[in-house]
């Protein structure tokens, strides 16, 4: 389960967004929900700001917002940072290396916005005149964020589109209330007109009826599979384009290596990077038979000296949930080798084996501090267990065999795969998946495209 709305989008929300330190169980701090004469304030603010702003901006003036407020992130990492390490546990120094990433990201689109957004000729099959495609905004778009990484979901949603001139209606988790209001203070410090960018502490009620909103034109959702399959439910009932992404279980497979102390890192890198909480981690690491036993024996070594400077998971429930999975892997079969028992929302890094591919734990989205080891017996086995899940997100393939690399990139059913390295994802690289993990891309010159109207325009002469 990737993280998002503990439930369905149409029910109640009963929660109210809060600050809870997930290292001590601390309350920090509330924030109210909305109230809906104040959602609808929301809507109506970015509505008219697209009216308004939207329309009558050059690409070089929202390109500026963009670096203004690449700057101010770059200027209060250390700031946002700690916020988010109060929110759900993530080291202060992977936070802050969240926060560049996410500053990267805007001055990205505010740097390539105009060679995205320029004009694209078509050459004309017969007639004379002339054809183009010009890039215009859709309108507002509604996103709804996860708490994984308070910063960097928001700026890949947020700048592609601020960009593009599209206006943004913004929904965080309810465990990021503080992070939600200083990303707000950031875009009102750049300067940004009223309306642009709207924070809200929405409910679900609330977010159910903006989605059939006339004024939200678009809908784009990081989070669990039930919550973003109702959306794209209702999304579609109302003829709203939707982006989706519903977090992965992505293979990490070792065909052969010329270094395999530097491919165990890398695994181990992917895997337990964010505490184990990230959509796109190596989570079921694959090893061919002639290398998994040392691949093993030096993996589990790693991994249970890491127990003591692990981080907390997000949350208690989240710890929880983790644990009932476990469970039900021992039961179904699965041997699980750990450095101790969970304590509070710290869940010890661990490793389970012996899993079988018709177990249900198979194919579920392990979020946490947990990895699974399959030993392949060959290239063809290897890709069979690689896309023995629902989901598709994304992927890593280490071998020292070019064409091999190619061939098994291929047929590896996933948005994604990076080849002999982790950590390669950049601003300039699109981002999603397929299957159950959703569809569209986030990023690169995918990403301003997804909420773009691509108007045709043709002339019967020059």
């Amino acid at each position: 389960m990737n993280p998002g709305p503990e439930e369905d989008v149409g029910v109640a929300n009963t929660q109210l967004y809060a600050v809870v330190n997930p290292a001590t169980g601390e309350l920090v701090k509330t924030y109210r929900t909305a109230t809906d004469e104040a959602f609808d304030g929301a809507l109506d603010a970015a509505a008219t700001a697209y009216a308004q702003w939207s329309r009558q901006t050059s690409v070089g003036q929202r390109a500026q917002l963009l670096s203004t407020v690449a700057d101010l992130h770059g200027e209060r990492s250390e700031y946002l940072a700690e916020i988010i390490h109060r929110e759900m546990g993530k080291p202060v120094d992977q936070a802050i290396a969240e926060v560049e990433f996410s500053a990267s990201i805007y001055r990205y689109y505010a740097e390539n916005a105009h060679t995205f957004l320029a004009d694209e000729p078509i050459e004309l099959l017969e007639g004379e005149g002339t054809a183009f495609i010009r890039r215009r905004p859709i309108g507002p778009l509604l996103g709804i964020m996860p708490w994984n990484y308070p910063c960097y979901q928001v700026a890949r949603f947020a700048a592609p589109n601020l960009a593009l001139g599209n206006t943004i209606v913004l929904k965080h988790a309810p465990q990021c209330p503080e992070s939600a209001a200083a990303l707000q203070q950031i875009f009102t410090d750049a300067g940004r007109p009223q309306g642009c960018y709207v924070n809200v502490y929405a409910t679900h009620e609330q977010i159910a009826r903006a989605i059939a909103d006339p004024r939200v034109q678009g809908v784009s959702f990081t989070g669990s599979e039930r919550a973003g399959a109702e959306i794209a439910e209702r999304a579609g009932r109302s003829l709203k384009k939707v982006v989706l992404e519903l977090g992965g279980s992505d293979p990490f497979v070792v065909l052969s290596t010329d270094d395999l102390d530097a491919t165990v890192q890398a695994a181990l890198d992917t895997r337990f990077e964010n505490t184990g909480q990230a959509c796109n981690a190596g989570k079921r690491v694959i090893v061919a038979e002639d290398l998994h036993d040392a691949f093993l024996a030096r993996f589990t070594e790693k991994v249970l000296a890491m127990a003591d400077g692990l981080a907390p998971l997000s949350s208690v429930a989240a710890a929880e949930r983790l644990e009932e999975q476990v469970e039900r892997a021992i039961a179904d079969g699965a041997t699980f080798v750990s450095a101790g028992k969970r304590t509070g929302a710290y869940f010890p890094p661990g490793i389970l084996t012996g899993v079988s591919p018709t177990s249900p734990s198979a194919a579920e989205e392990l979020f946490g501090p947990v990895a699974i080891v399959h030993r392949a017996g060959s290239e063809d086995e290897a890709v069979e267990l690689a896309n023995g899940t629902p989901y598709g997100l994304g992927s890593y393939l280490f071998t020292t065999d070019p064409e091999q690399a190619m061939r098994v990139a291929d047929r590896i059913d996933a948005g994604m795969v990076f080849i002999n390295g982790v950590g390669l994802e950049g601003a300039e690289l699109p981002f999603g998946g397929v299957k159950r993990s959703g569809f569209g891309r986030e990023l690169g010159r995918a990403g301003i495209d997804e909420f773009a109207n691509k108007k045709l325009i043709r002339t019967a002469r020059a």
